[in-house]
């Protein structure tokens, strides 16, 4: 089984910035994606950025130019640094593991106040 345990977030004004993590612990391929998916009230999960263990990435058009997503293998985790937030980005923040399975964390409030 693979855990996922994300923390920051929180509460920013616009033009302001955070930063998410998440540690992956369990059984976990050495081969994987990892990223941040992210979920606003009434509206679906929507991927956000992703990173494979190579270090290649893919972002939203929406965020693409303001965050960045990094990892360090060797800790299994994942980083989303967020620049330059908008009210539209306030949201619950999931992180994901891709390899043979797909696991979600619990998810993080993220929260832009004009």
């Amino acid at each position: 089984q693979v855990q996922l345990v994300e923390s920051g977030g929180g509460l920013a004004q616009a033009g302001g910035s955070l930063s998410l993590s998440c540690a992956a612990s369990g059984s976990i391929s050495s081969t994987n994606v990892m990223g941040w998916y992210r979920q606003a009230p009434g509206k679906q999960r929507d991927l956000v950025a992703l990173i494979s263990t190579s270090g290649a990435t893919n972002y939203a058009p929406s965020v693409k130019g303001r965050f960045t997503i990094s990892r360090d293998n060797a800790k299994n985790r994942v980083y989303l640094q967020m620049n330059s937030l908008k009210p539209e980005d306030t949201a619950v923040y999931y992180c994901r593991l891709i390899a043979a399975n797909v696991y979600w964390g619990q998810g993080t409030q993220v929260t832009v106040s004009s």
